[in-house]
């Protein structure tokens, strides 16, 4: 009978030809978004109508936080892609050589500021990358037309960004806070039954946990342009993000105990210390986890109530300069193979084909694989072409009406935008780039042109532009997995000797465990969506393991050194420096019974020196074999 109860108090969503009514809502948005923009730009006349119907695709996203987030970094990206493209032109335009070889260099720096950041922070990097492209290149045989263009796509986006927010508010499109509030609730019930034993606390559940806690990093930045009182949210969602990694770790600290006997009659039997000082780490880690998960559920009732946090914390990035930098060069490369390759054939027009490589280059970089999104962009060139040259030519077939227009354009941008809705990435990667391809290539303009030449090169130039980054990252193929999971291992371990000196200073144990999770959550995405490696994520967490017991050990003992324990504090603090396991067990006995004779509490520093000494254990220590956290 609950089940029923349940089932009644919850009805299934509408469901309409495969997809449910917000996806229909969504897509119906997304249309009268577009027309609203293409309207507005064919009344006011601009230059470039095109590209506000372009940004309302780019901007189709289902809630209204992340659109309006996507905007913002659109406009600013924009801005200083145009000054970027005044100033090459203006200096670079009567070399032709040079003008090619700083284009490639902008587009490699592009690429490495994106690969350095995420979420739409990335996006607005690579977009510098595509302005440029948009812009210098298509007019780099007219470089005094270089100002007018980037003022009429300044203008053509900022109509595009008034149509959609002016939509959104109208037909009332979803925040975005109840579906983050969920997710969060979803992972602080996995955190409890991580941490209570309800599930095994292997290296592999742990590591899986702490990634799918650290990809949600990216889009708490969106709440900020929800409301007033977004910026709250944004702080409430950062902190229950952070205190989800912190109670995982302190309980991975709760497993690395060691399984003690029943305490010895003798008051001086090492076993009996032993088991006193496990006690003392068991309870004090207990508490602490409790805690945690209960500032959690403060912070997960501040996100949903618009309130700000108990704490706000930061929530640190974790990127490689080494793969950024690499990343950066192969793009550069890459373009400028492409330019060498137009300049040996000498093809007229080719400014079209090498600016869209410059855009597949700077939309790639924000993906997880850029050879999958490549081989994505092949599939839907063709398809937008074509849709695009049956709209032309048989759909609207040389009439001006913008009422064809609006109905014509209608099964397309609804079509693609419930492709987008879908929870599949791939589906939503080619629905995205489908609709945008379809309009660029489609070009709308008052009045439209319906030369066929002009389509046809322009489609073959749009297909071959794909098709040539496809080649050159087959000539130059991006950073394996493989390698990245190298570097990432090899920077996580080489951290873990300079830990006391300069890294992460200024950041609480709570917050870099964050940072050292979002590093987790790279290693484990590195190979994309295939099976993750148990090896790898017992490698990635045994780092994890030291770096955080080594940082709760600093913390805890930083407040003792003043006083009477300040002797032991620093030898328990040269043991720590030293990574000796018996070392720092020593120093947790010491310790406590310096802490004993002067009447003095020191069980929160005692409690995290018991578990570092089993972290730090010899590879064969028998202590918790099954962890993972064999180095």
């Amino acid at each position: 009978m609950p089940v029923t109860a349940t089932s009644a108090a919850a009805p299934r969503p509408l469901v309409f030809a495969g997809f449910p009514a917000s996806s229909w809502a969504f897509a119906l948005r997304v249309w009268l978004a577009m027309m609203l923009a293409l309207y507005v730009s064919f009344w006011l006349e601009l230059e470039s109508p095109s590209s506000a119907a372009l940004t309302v695709a780019i901007l189709a996203l289902p809630t209204r936080g992340q659109g309006m987030e996507k905007a913002g970094y659109r406009l600013l990206a924009t801005a200083i892609g145009v000054v970027a493209s005044i100033a090459i032109a203006g200096v670079f335009s009567q070399t032709d050589a040079l003008l090619l070889a700083v284009l490639g260099i902008w587009v490699g720096l592009c690429v490495y500021v994106a690969a350095m950041l995420d979420g739409n922070r990335a996006y607005a990097a690579a977009l510098c990358c595509i302005t440029v492209a948009l812009i210098a290149i298509q007019q780099i045989d007219t470089p005094l037309q270089v100002f007018p263009t980037g003022i009429a796509r300044g203008a053509a986006i900022g109509i595009g960004v008034l149509a959609v927010a002016l939509v959104n508010e109208v037909l009332a499109a979803p925040d975005y806070h109840p579906v983050l509030a969920g997710r969060i609730e979803a992972l602080r019930r996995r955190v409890t039954d991580l941490t209570q034993g309800t599930e095994p606390d292997s290296a592999t559940a742990a590591a899986d946990l702490l990634h799918d806690i650290a990809a949600i990093r990216p889009e708490i930045a969106s709440l900020a342009t929800e409301s007033s009182i977004g910026t709250a949210r944004t702080a409430s969602a950062r902190s229950a993000l952070v205190d989800l990694v912190s109670a995982p770790s302190l309980g991975r600290m709760l497993a690395a105990l060691p399984v003690t006997s029943a305490p010895a009659q003798n008051a001086d039997d090492p076993g009996r210390e032993a088991a006193r000082l496990t006690t003392i780490s068991r309870c004090w880690l207990q508490s602490e986890i409790s805690h945690k998960l209960a500032q959690v559920r403060g912070s997960h009732d501040a996100l949903r109530e618009g309130t700000r946090p108990y704490h706000a914390w930061r929530a640190p990035l974790y990127r490689s300069r080494r793969i950024a930098a690499e990343t950066g060069a192969r793009a550069a490369i890459s373009f400028t193979l492409i330019a060498i390759f137009f300049a040996l054939t000498g093809w007229p027009t080719t400014e079209l084909c090498l600016s869209l490589v410059a855009v597949i280059l700077g939309l790639g970089s924000t993906a997880p694989a850029p050879r999958t999104f490549t081989m994505v962009t092949v599939a839907a060139m063709p398809i937008a072409c074509a849709l695009a040259g049956i709209l032309k030519y048989f759909v609207f077939n040389g009439v001006s009406e913008f009422q064809l227009l609006a109905i014509g354009l209608a099964p397309v941008a609804i079509g693609f935008a419930l492709l987008i809705s879908l929870p599949n990435p791939l589906l939503c990667s080619l629905g995205r780039l489908a609709l945008v391809f379809t309009i660029a290539v489609l070009a709308p303009a008052n009045p439209q042109s319906y030369d066929p030449e002009v389509f046809l090169v322009t489609s073959f130039f749009a297909c071959l532009s794909s098709v040539l980054v496809l080649a050159a990252q087959m000539l130059l193929p991006p950073m394996s997995g493989d390698r990245r999971v190298r570097l990432l291992l090899r920077e996580a371990r080489g951290e873990l000797g300079q830990l006391d000196s300069w890294r992460d200073r200024d950041l609480a144990p709570e917050e870099a465990a964050f940072r050292d999770a979002a590093r987790v959550e790279q290693i484990l995405t590195a190979n994309g969506a295939s099976t993750l490696d148990g090896q790898i994520a017992a490698r990635a967490m045994h780092c994890f393991d030291q770096a955080e017991s080594l940082r709760r050990c600093r913390a805890e003992l930083e407040r003792l050194t003043r006083g009477p324990l300040a002797r032991v504090v620093q030898d328990a603090r040269e043991a720590l420096a030293r990574r000796n396991g018996a070392a720092i067990l020593a120093a947790a006995r010491a310790l406590r019974k310096a802490a004993s004779r002067n009447n003095l509490s020191a069980n929160s520093a005692i409690a995290v020196l018991v578990p570092a000494s089993a972290v730090f254990a010899p590879p064969r220590s028998p202590i918790d074999p099954s962890q993972g956290r064999q180095p």
